[in-house]
């Protein structure tokens, strides 16, 4: 008995965590003082910072995995002939 089957181009996402010490310095420091004259931490440096020693492998740990349905569809890159053995060509 001959059996068909249909590709279907899937998504896997998976998301992953871990936790960084970003080292308190100047560089994150808020350029501003505050009406008392202290200086506060900068969020956004503070979060820069952390991307950026994020950026190796090392420590990630798998949160969470997702697969969907990929939102285009397009034949796999290595499609094989036709069943009947028909052809673009004349």
């Amino acid at each position: 008995m001959t059996t068909y089957s249909v590709s279907v181009r899937l998504r896997r996402t998976t998301v992953e965590e871990r936790y960084v010490s970003v080292p308190i310095s100047e560089s994150v420091m808020r350029t501003e003082r505050d009406e008392d004259g202290a200086r506060g931490l900068d969020a956004e440096k503070i979060f820069a910072a952390a991307i950026e020693l994020g950026r190796d492998d090392d420590g990630w740990a798998a949160e969470e995995r997702e697969v969907t349905v990929h939102p285009i569809q397009k034949a796999p890159d290595e499609v094989r002939p036709p069943l009947d053995g028909a052809s673009d060509t004349p």
